[in-house]
């Protein structure tokens, strides 16, 4: 759409018709192209229009709302399989949990995005392979590898939609890091809905129960679960056509938990070293050592995705680059206690799993850290940061890839 933007960029009809056309991609790609037609009369015009921030929400023409009702009761649907075909609810939640909401998402992606039968068909197939592979995987009680592959499955389907949100696989870095905004927009708004829907929920409850019909197991097996599966559905919608929902929220969010984040990880690495725990020997507080650790990478990601799209004060990116040098210290000590337990009691799946992704984000945190670095020393800019971060992402999708299929297998699905 970039170029078909640059080559009508003097026709206004038919960038009216683009933009029509297909609204939400058509204004992505033009933000990220305004910078560099800045003073073309038509292109500035097009970007006072296309930023003014309306009072009114925008909730799309009837086709797209058609669209997200019935994404919303596929989703529901896929989560009462158990209940229509009598199967057993750990064994399909374990398993199938991400393909709940992911497929629909990419699908949604792909309409929007309208991608070619070529990429819809890779996004299809991909999905499907994971969706054979989990549910003809081997039955262990005590299978490391069966755990494994359910986990790092919710995050190879959230590398697919990646995918889909995108477009390709060699794209611009801010299509990328807008994937990375998405997600933090969507955790905003479905925690909104979720809360609106709970007030609801207790309020409905409790009026039925006022004239005698106590409808708690009905109302939760149905509307419910139904209710849970849509929030991210109508999420996704409502971030993508009006982005002026949470646009101002989760910037203010990512610059008042940086900072609270770095006190605490500080103020925790200090009760560490006097509490005695250490994950060298407590496998469970390696676990959680590993966990917080994803915590604040996540923290830093999404506060570094909100950097791109404005400019940071120094203080800001001194707190950035302070939480990523902690992080790496957290990391360091995460990556030592993991060779430290193979050497003793030898490679076991689990902890080839976590010394790779510890290995991976130790190589993305010294990225970003010397990017912010070389921002406060004034030989980079912040967006450049960004791009180190954005060229990242697909080695983590490959990783999840590595763990999920070909972990069973060498590891002889123990």
């Amino acid at each position: 759409m970039r170029d078909e933007i640059l080559t009508h960029l003097n026709d206004p009809r038919q960038l009216e018709k683009m933009y029509r056309t297909n609204k939400v991609p058509f204004k992505r790609e033009f933000s990220t192209l305004y910078p560099t037609i800045k003073g073309n009369i038509l292109a500035d015009f097009w970007n006072e229009r296309l930023n003014y921030e309306s009072d009114e929400i925008n909730w799309g023409t009837r086709r797209e709302l058609v669209w997200v009702f019935i994404a919303s009761l596929v989703a529901g649907l896929i989560a009462k399989l158990p209940v229509f075909l009598s199967i057993n609810e750990e064994y399909f939640y374990s398993r199938n949990c991400g393909f709940i909401i992911f497929p629909v998402l990419a699908g949604y992606f792909a309409w929007k995005n309208k991608l070619s039968t070529g990429k819809t068909a890779f996004i299809a197939g991909a999905m499907l392979a994971g969706l054979l592979f989990i549910n003809f995987f081997p039955d262990g009680k005590k299978s490391d590898t069966l755990l494994l592959s359910c986990l790092h499955l919710v995050l190879f389907l959230w590398s697919i939609t990646g995918f889909s949100f995108v477009g390709e696989v060699k794209t611009d870095v801010e299509k990328r890091l807008g994937y990375l905004r998405y997600n933090g927009d969507l955790v905003v708004m479905t925690t909104l809905i979720l809360i609106a829907g709970g007030i609801m929920t207790g309020i409905t409850i409790g009026l039925f129960k006022l004239i005698g019909f106590n409808i708690e197991q009905v109302y939760f097996d149905y509307v419910g679960i139904f209710g849970l599966a849509a929030a991210p559905v109508v999420g996704t919608y409502l971030t993508q056509t009006n982005p002026q929902l949470v646009g101002k929220v989760s910037p203010v969010i990512a610059k008042l938990f940086s900072p609270l984040v770095l006190v605490m990880l500080a103020i925790y690495l200090i009760a560490m070293v006097y509490s005695g725990k250490d994950p060298y020997n407590d496998r469970e507080f390696l676990l959680i050592f590993n966990a917080l650790l994803i915590g604040v990478m996540a923290i830093i990601f999404f506060s570094i995705a909100e950097t791109s799209k404005t400019t940071k004060t120094p203080t800001e990116i001194w707190v950035l680059f302070l939480l990523s040098v902690l992080t790496i210290l957290v990391n360091g000590i995460a990556l030592s206690a993991i060779l430290f337990r193979i050497s003793e009691w030898g490679i076991t799946p689990n902890r080839a799993a976590v010394l790779g992704g510890n290995v991976l984000i130790l190589i993305n945190l010294l990225v970003v850290a010397g990017q912010l670095f070389r921002v406060l020393l004034k030989k980079a800019d912040s967006t450049d940061v960004g791009k180190s971060m954005a060229f990242y992402l697909p080695l983590y999708g490959l990783w999840t890839s590595i763990v999920t299929f070909l972990f069973p297998f060498l590891f002889g699905f123990h």
